[in-house]
């Protein structure tokens, strides 16, 4: 697994504080003195190493500094620290908020693809999981290839906007692709986010302000290509300042979805710049044309079609065997799928998720007498 430098920011050693500092300056001043003293000053009777000469150890012990050599050092070392905190871009952080970013200061890890043959048996599982979403594993299926065969440090896919009906299961294919690749997942509702800070933060400043949920993720697993799920876009609301600012989450996205931008993005509650170019990112809609312009065309939407009956009942009975759900509870809930009063309906892997988890429930609770 590949690390990258992730934070535009320097860290220096915490173990040289002010007292070491002052410590080795101490030592320094000592040696430079020792220097002028002449070689063949007597030695005192009780310390003499060898005859007529002092040693190097007592030289330094006899050595003492004044009140006016300890101020300077004191007085050189504050303008260290300060110069490394201007130099650190940190200075405008509070400690506490120093010492979150410092786990990033040896860079991030890549999740990142072995080989094509990889490659092909992750597309596979996918397709195998949900066949119908055939349009998007494909898109996957290409971006892990060129990640292998262009030598990348780690796996890089453009962001995917699965846009299709409800109940498809465009959020649980988004999580599995996730799982499959064994790297952090977030999934962010659109709809109960307050406009663009849930994902991206506050700005500092503002009252009760916070990190968003993007760079949350990378300080907590420290990985630079995490999957950000953002489920139902086209219904995210906007906030409006008191002076009429709109802050939506489409406009926030954007400067994430821009390869020029995405590479040094200046989060607003650190307001320091971290490399998100390594972000995957799967947005899902059930209509693409109620988002505006410049987003789809930073992310065109990948169009998808309902699940048909033979679908689904594959999906209830690979989910059941996964469950270890008896084979007469699998049917029975394919069976109810099937019922003709159900045709009006359009099939949806959400009622046959709570199907399964029901049958679950009652398989595995306590038997009545």
């Amino acid at each position: 697994m590949s690390t990258i430098p992730f934070i535009e920011a320097r860290f220096f050693n915490p173990a040289e504080g002010r007292i070491e500092l002052e410590t080795r300056f101490m030592r320094h001043l000592r040696k430079l003195r020792c220097r002028r003293i002449p070689p063949d000053l007597p030695a005192p009777p009780d310390e003499i190493d060898a005859p007529g000469k002092i040693s190097d150890a007592d030289l330094m012990g006899i050595i003492r500094f004044s009140d006016d050599d300890e101020a300077r050092i004191k007085r050189r070392v504050k303008r260290i620290l300060e110069c490394r905190k201007a130099a650190s871009g940190l200075k405008h952080l509070k400690r506490d908020d120093r010492e979150r970013l410092e786990v990033l200061k040896d860079g991030a890890r890549l999740i990142s693809i072995r080989n094509e043959h990889h490659a092909d048996e992750l597309a596979a599982a996918l397709h195998e999981d949900m066949p119908w979403m055939a349009p998007a594993t494909e898109v996957v299926w290409h971006a892990m290839r060129r990640s292998v065969r262009e030598g990348w440090p780690g796996l890089r896919m453009p962001p995917l906007l699965l846009d299709g009906p409800p109940g498809i299961g465009k959020s649980r294919y988004a999580r599995r692709l996730g799982e499959l690749l064994a790297t952090s997942t977030t999934v962010i509702e659109a709809t109960g986010e307050n406009a663009s800070f849930g994902i991206v933060g506050s700005q500092r400043g503002w009252g009760g302000s916070y990190p968003g949920r993007l760079i949350e993720t990378v300080l907590q697993s420290r990985i630079a290509n995490p999957v950000m799920i953002v489920d139902e876009i086209e219904k995210a609301g906007r906030a409006t300042s008191t002076n009429g600012h709109a802050f939506g989450l489409a406009e926030a996205l954007l400067p994430l979805l821009e390869p020029l931008t995405t590479k040094r993005w200046s989060c607003p509650y650190y307001q320091v710049k971290f490399d998100m170019s390594w972000v995957i990112w799967v947005l899902t809609s059930n209509d693409h044309r109620r988002l505006p312009g410049p987003l789809l065309s930073r992310c065109p939407p990948i169009p998808l079609r309902p699940l048909t009956l033979a679908e689904l009942a594959g999906f209830v009975r690979r989910e059941g065997k996964k469950r270890d759900l008896s084979e007469a509870s699998i049917e029975a809930i394919c069976e109810i799928l099937a019922h003709p009063s159900l045709r009006q309906h359009r099939s949806s892997l959400r009622v046959a998720a709570r199907m399964l988890q029901r049958a679950a429930d009652l398989e595995q609770g306590p038997t009545l007498h």
